[in-house]
């Protein structure tokens, strides 16, 4: 393997709640004559996803919590959003500077439980995380092979930040298809050394690599074909396996 391609979708429409986002996806890879392929990896922003599925919330219609105003009060927040942000998680890591650090349902600690502002239609609509992110990543996967019978792995990533560095980078929050860690343990180096703690969060690798053509501003890319990278197929993979276990979190 010494080529890979990171191909940016794009084609694609404005996406709209009930719309087939493996429909769409094939039908832009035609048009800009990059059809899809067996063994591509499809990267898709978690954000258009929950759209996809109509997990979209209006603040307006959200009453908040006496806890969630007094959070709100105290870091001169949206007790709106505020009170999403809590109801998508579950526990509270920190809170410091305005941002909540939150454990979501789904076990992701992450700033504001993942709920996205951005790109998303509406003053006051934001969009949390997908209910089964694994889920929507395997139908998807499904529902392309259908369409044009080629395998492939589909990837939904989330902008998070990291603690002790700055700037954030994509991670997958949902895979299907695709082995989401490469355990190198007991391979040998160039020297003969054997490996010990060698452990390649794939998943999140190749969800950064998107991000650098998926577009968070006005670029209108959401979704990204990763081509040429031999990656492990899994039939039940889950994102769920790139969180490290509570007692061995060294920062929280």
């Amino acid at each position: 393997m010494s080529t890979i391609e990171v191909i940016g979708l794009k084609d694609l429409p404005i996406i709209k709640v009930g719309d087939n986002l493996s429909e769409l996806i094939c039908a832009a890879a035609e048009k800009q004559d990059v059809p899809i392929q067996s063994g591509d990896i499809i990267v898709v922003t978690h954000v258009i996803v929950s759209r996809a599925e109509g997990n979209i919330i209006d603040l307006e219609k959200i009453v908040p919590s006496e806890f969630a105003k007094n959070i709100a009060r105290q870091y001169e927040k949206d007790p709106a959003l505020i009170e999403v942000v809590l109801r998508e998680s579950k526990s509270v890591k920190r809170m410091a500077h305005g941002i909540l650090i939150t454990e979501t349902r789904h076990g992701f600690v992450c700033a504001n439980s993942g709920v996205d502002k951005s790109n998303v239609e509406g003053e006051r609509v934001v969009a949390p995380l997908p209910v089964n992110p694994d889920a929507s990543a395997q139908r998807i996967r499904e529902e392309i092979r259908k369409r044009t019978g080629k395998d492939v792995a589909v990837i939904i990533s989330d902008t998070h930040g990291r603690p002790l560095r700055m700037g954030e980078i994509n991670i997958a929050v949902g895979v299907a298809g695709i082995k989401p860690l490469r355990d190198r343990r007991g391979e040998k180096d160039l020297f003969g050394y054997v490996l010990r703690i060698k452990n390649t969060a794939v998943a999140d690798e190749l969800a950064s690599a998107a991000e650098l053509v998926i577009g968070q501003a006005n670029e209108g890319i959401p979704v990204a074909i990763i081509r040429g990278y031999k990656y492990l197929k899994a039939e039940n993979a889950t994102a769920r396996d790139l969180i490290r276990p509570e007692e061995q979190d060294l920062f929280l």
